[in-house]
């Protein structure tokens, strides 16, 4: 989407998720995870596309009979590939301004890939739902644990309520594509709340709503806080 041609170089990495949501690189001799790439192969393996232009990656599921029952995941990585100047195109700093030092960031994108076999459950439920009223400086927040039971990760989306009242619904909270990756159990949450013109977060109630957007957003959890 950017106005030059760019680069990027695609291949599997893995990683691990902590209690708090947070990606952790992990290697394949990890054996408290199962990943999916030894039964994966992809085509290209680097694109490079012009400015809004799009590229097709074509994921194949190979080997799939020698995999017992479960869920796997690797994480499919798009990494940014820099164009280098050529040597001797760099203008060299001049004696009195000492070291030019030039950070170019490299930017990059990874996509959970993951693969399911036989009989699949997953439940999910919401606890230690804690409200935080808040500051002139800080916004008010509600803080949860995703719970995860089953053979394969939760994934979801998370609304957040205000109700007045006066019975008076308004949106004040939303995080989309909320994960509880397998072998993980659950998942602390801080999501922070809009300060609106109908909302007094010293009274009526939040209500928190957890639904699956792959099932037309069936309901999977639901909590209320009293205010």
């Amino acid at each position: 989407i950017g106005k030059d041609t760019a680069t990027y170089n695609i291949s599997f990495v893995q990683f691990k998720m902590d209690d708090n949501g947070v990606f952790i690189p992990v290697s394949e001799d990890d054996t408290t995870l199962r990943f999916a790439n030894k039964n994966l192969r992809f085509f290209p393996r680097t694109v490079t596309l012009a400015p809004n232009e799009a590229q097709t990656v074509k994921v194949q599921l190979i080997k799939s009979n020698e995999l017992s029952e479960g869920e796997y995941r690797s994480h499919l990585f798009f990494k940014n590939v820099l164009t280098t100047t050529a040597l001797g195109e760099e203008k060299p700093a001049s004696r009195d301004s000492g070291i030019s030092v030039s950070l170019k960031p490299v930017f990059g994108i990874s996509i959970a890939t993951i693969i399911r076999v036989g009989a699949t459950r997953v439940e999910g439920s919401l606890s230690d739902v804690r409200f935080s009223n808040g500051t002139v400086a800080a916004e008010p927040m509600v803080n949860f644990t995703v719970n995860r039971k089953g053979n394969i990760s939760l994934y979801g989306d998370i609304q957040v309520n205000y109700v007045s009242t006066d019975n008076i619904t308004t949106q004040v909270g939303v995080m989309t594509g909320l994960a509880v990756y397998t072998p993980n159990a659950c998942r602390n949450v801080q999501l922070p709340l809009k300060k609106t013109p109908t909302t007094d977060y010293n009274q009526g109630k939040l209500i928190l709503t957890y639904t699956d957007p792959a099932v037309k957003n069936q309901v999977i959890a639901r909590s209320e806080i009293n205010l």
